[in-house]
């Protein structure tokens, strides 16, 4: 299993056990979002996901929780080779990611960053 993720042309130490977090504003509702991802053998696989409130696009799971005012739920997707997350420009800032430590990503609109494990 990868140890680090490969963000665009940039290696980002994972947590141990290869998690990672992203965090963003939604580029209309402005509404924090957050979601946890392991890397597995199959690929990316999303864990978790939380939003501090719902609007356009941004519909919490079946089975949300409220939990310190982010509603919360575990999403069952299989997992993927890959993440593209693109910039629009409109969210006033980019993608929090965190492993071992956080970076920014993303803050220049109309880039898009892949993301996917590190080859062995």
């Amino acid at each position: 299993m990868s140890t680090c993720l490969l963000a665009g042309a940039m290696a980002v130490a994972l947590a141990p056990g290869g998690g990672f977090s992203l965090e963003w504003s939604h580029s209309v509702e402005k509404i924090r979002w957050h979601e946890e991802w392991q890397v597995t053998p199959g690929g990316l696989r999303l864990t978790r996901a939380a939003i501090q409130g719902h609007g356009a696009g941004m519909e919490p799971g079946p089975d949300a929780r409220l939990e310190d005012g982010w509603l919360v739920w575990q999403p069952q997707l299989p997992p993927v080779p890959e993440l593209v997350l693109a910039a629009s420009g409109a969210t006033g800032g980019g993608w929090r990611l965190c492993g071992a430590d956080c970076v920014e990503l993303g803050a220049d609109a109309g880039r898009a960053i892949t993301l996917k494990p590190c080859p062995p």
